[in-house]
């Protein structure tokens, strides 16, 4: 199934080709490398430099880390983006990510019209907590764990902001998290996983999505109630639809659904942009 996400509010996914995405955050607009961009852009170079204020230049080609150069002499580094009557801090890093994944506004949606005052939520690979602060203002008990000290200081910074409280934070390795929780006995009415492709946990653990995936599912799905939904994000080129089809049925998951949609956005210059694989598991 092809899921076309809609632009949150302030945002736009101005245009994309050659390898790059134009995007527009409120009142900073960047250039950041895309490697599903490989079609050809609407707007010339020219129109792309006069409206970013900044560009990512990757080390070297495919890499999270590099350098970003100010196009705009008054670009600021920092700056605050409002959305759907919330607030995160999005900033200039030393990788080409900024703070939040617009994408992901099909599962904030998802998560305000499912979680209430009496559910809980597991956030985990939470990053700088966007759904954490969505589920959180639904008056849900939120958890939010990462293995990555300073995006739970982002995310805390985005509660702050946000004029909300409570979230739970929690410094580590997700996967280690959730074998704790299961052990305890704890449930939950949505546990979302994000995680990465590749990277490192709390304490330096590798982790590598196409191996790990059948046994973080497999744990995650553990601590869900009785009418509880798993929700899994995956952007990586070794995990489609079909490896997460093929890991599902090997799980043998007894009285669940599972849907399985291509993420897109669609650019204001009329391209169309692939953002990755969302499952959802549930009763």
């Amino acid at each position: 199934m092809k899921l076309i996400a809609d632009f949150p509010e302030n945002y736009e996914l101005i245009d994309a080709g050659g390898g790059r995405k134009l995007e527009r955050w409120g009142t900073v607009t960047t250039i950041r490398p895309e490697h599903q961009a490989y079609f050809g852009a609407v707007l010339s170079r020219k129109e792309w430099n006069t409206l970013a204020d900044w560009e990512f230049i990757p080390k070297s080609e495919g890499s999270l880390q590099g350098t970003w150069k100010k196009l705009k002499e008054k670009a600021p580094e920092s700056w605050l983006f409002q959305t759907s009557g919330l607030t995160f801090h999005l900033r200039i890093t030393t990788n080409k990510h900024i703070g939040l994944f617009p994408e992901q506004q099909v599962n904030w949606e998802f998560l305000s019209g499912k979680l209430d005052p009496s559910k809980r939520f597991l956030n985990a690979f939470a990053y700088t907590g966007a759904a954490s602060i969505f589920g959180r203002r639904t008056g849900a008990e939120v958890i939010h764990c990462d293995s990555v000290k300073p995006m739970l200081d982002w995310g805390y910074q985005n509660q702050v902001e946000s004029n909300l409280d409570g979230i739970k934070w929690v410094h580590e390795d997700a996967l280690k998290f959730i074998r704790r929780e299961v052990k305890r006995g704890n449930k939950y009415d949505v546990v979302q996983l994000d995680p990465p492709a590749w990277g490192l946990g709390a304490k330096g653990e590798k982790w590598k999505l196409e191996g790990l995936l059948g046994t973080l599912i497999e744990e995650a799905l553990q601590l869900l109630s009785q009418s509880g939904v798993l929700i899994l994000n995956t952007y990586s080129p070794k995990v489609d639809s079909a490896f997460i089809q093929k890991i599902t049925k090997e799980l043998g998951i007894p009285g669940k659904q599972i849907e399985n949609s291509e993420l897109w956005f669609k650019t204001t210059s009329g391209k169309e942009l692939y953002y990755g694989i969302v499952t959802r598991i549930y009763q």
